[in-house]
């Protein structure tokens, strides 16, 4: 997606739901700025005086030098979170241009200090702001509120539950049937992860030609990524750079697999949406990923990656398939310690 160019106040505050995905309310957000990196925005519910430390030490540590804040609620609420976090951001040597109360259709510099600002507040209004027609039109989406975004991730409900339900029971069955078979433990993993190899790169290929994949196939994929080899291949093939199709796809994913499968694919669109940018999304996915498995390791990382403030450039994979099955392939021929 092309990256929004922020050049006024107005243009900040048509951004920021567009950076985040929804439009806040009673939150601070923090949009961290000329750096190595690309624009990082943090948004962190009212009050913040214990995040201020913590967020600019963050941002400072990962080469930023500016920072815009924007604060979302009433004076009482917004104003003495602002202030602490600018302190806390300028005790760390990074500038604040730009710091500004919204609320209730109008805006108010707290950095104006003369006849710059009205008292009454500045009116804005983003259905008209060229730059929130230039996100939507480069594909950022700016849903109602938070809540609407944790929602897009809601398991499917109704005859599509039911449907999937009952291609989760075919799909365990099926994989009942190979364990009946007097398999040992060691040839039925290896067994389920040379069906995974086959059965992952062609249903990827097809979901991004635009075929969605039936209930059996979501079933059956949600079973085999309990298999970290086969959720490694799926991680790698995330496409990095334009991860637009593997967001949608994983989303999907995430709503129709059956709850306790929800782990690997949570955290695979948690992924996907860090690569792009969409730090929102991730966190709601990896919530998702910890309400299936509170110990899963993939979701533990990219929670600490995230709370870290990892750039998502400095978070990418850097690993082919090829060069992941060979470092499989290493680790199997490794002695293991006895």
């Amino acid at each position: 997606m092309q990256p929004l160019v922020i050049r006024t106040s107005e243009d900040a505050i048509a951004a920021v739901p567009y950076l985040l995905g929804f439009h806040p309310s009673r939150s601070l957000v923090v949009i961290g700025f000329d750096g190595p990196h690309t624009t990082c925005a943090i948004r962190l519910d009212l009050p913040t005086h214990d995040a201020a430390e913590r967020v600019a030490a963050m941002l400072a540590r990962n080469g930023f030098r500016k920072a815009l804040l924007l604060g979302y609620g009433e004076a009482e609420d917004t104003t003495p979170s602002i202030e602490t976090m600018r302190a806390a951001l300028t005790d760390k040597g990074l500038d604040v241009p730009e710091a500004i109360r919204v609320f209730d259709g109008r805006w108010w510099s707290l950095t104006c200090n003369d006849a710059c600002c009205p008292a009454e507040g500045t009116p804005y209004d983003i259905n008209t702001s060229t730059l929130a027609a230039e996100a939507t039109y480069a594909g950022h989406v700016a849903l109602a509120d938070r809540a609407e975004l944790t929602g897009s991730l809601d398991p499917v409900t109704g005859p599509a539950r039911t449907s999937m339900h009952t291609a989760t029971q075919r799909a365990e069955r099926r994989f009942l049937r190979w364990a009946r078979d007097g398999t040992s433990s060691m040839s039925l993993q290896a067994r389920t992860i040379d069906e995974g190899l086959a059965f992952l790169p062609p249903l990827l290929t097809r979901a991004r030609s635009g075929h969605d994949p039936t209930d059996d196939e979501v079933a059956w994929l949600g079973f085999l990524l309990t298999e970290l080899r086969i959720r490694d291949e799926a991680w790698v093939r995330i496409d990095e750079d334009a991860p637009a199709s593997d967001i949608a796809f994983w989303r999907d994913i995430v709503r129709r697999v059956e709850p306790p499968y929800a782990a690997a694919p949570a955290s695979l669109l948690a992924h996907a949406a860090y690569s792009a940018g969409n730090g929102s999304l991730a966190n709601v996915a990896l919530e998702r990923a910890l309400d299936a498995d509170p110990t899963y390791s993939m979701a533990v990382l990219l929670r600490e990656l995230a709370t870290s403030g990892i750039p998502p450039t400095s978070a990418r994979m850097h690993m082919t398939p090829e060069q992941l099955a060979a470092a499989y392939q290493e680790a199997e021929k490794t002695p293991k310690a006895s």
